[in-house]
């Protein structure tokens, strides 16, 4: 059935320049596939660890009085802001759990951030022009 010759059917060796190029190229898919596989395990490493480690910032969500919405449920959150003596408020902001304060403070003007959580100032910004 076959018209070919036996002797043709069997692989050839192949001559010393083509041997060297095919390890070469083995040796390339090998390294390939080594780098590929650490990088992988370093993807499913950092997936783990930023599964399994516990959070280290209480939130207002955590604490058994709030509803899961940052807003207390049994009553009103209380909290003073202490701003600096001389403040005066051009405006505010509120975003999540930080309230943005903008006025002057002695002729300069100035940012403050109010962190609700934390019940402190977390932010003195200076606003300047160029």
């Amino acid at each position: 059935m076959s018209l070919q010759e036996p002797d043709e059917q069997d692989e050839k060796p192949l001559d010393p320049v083509m041997e060297n190029v095919r390890r070469k190229m083995i040796r390339l898919q090998l390294v390939s596939a080594g780098v590929m596989l650490v990088m992988l395990m370093a993807v499913l490493g950092a997936i783990v660890y930023k599964v399994t480690r516990p959070s280290t910032a209480p939130s207002l969500a955590s604490t058994p009085a709030y509803n899961g919405t940052g807003v207390p449920s049994d009553a009103p959150l209380a909290a003073t802001a202490v701003l600096p003596q001389g403040f005066e408020i051009a405006g505010t902001s509120l975003s999540g759990g930080q309230i943005l304060f903008y006025g002057t403070l002695s002729g300069v003007r100035k940012a403050l951030v109010y962190d609700i959580a934390a019940n402190r100032i977390v932010a003195d910004i200076t606003v300047s022009a160029n």
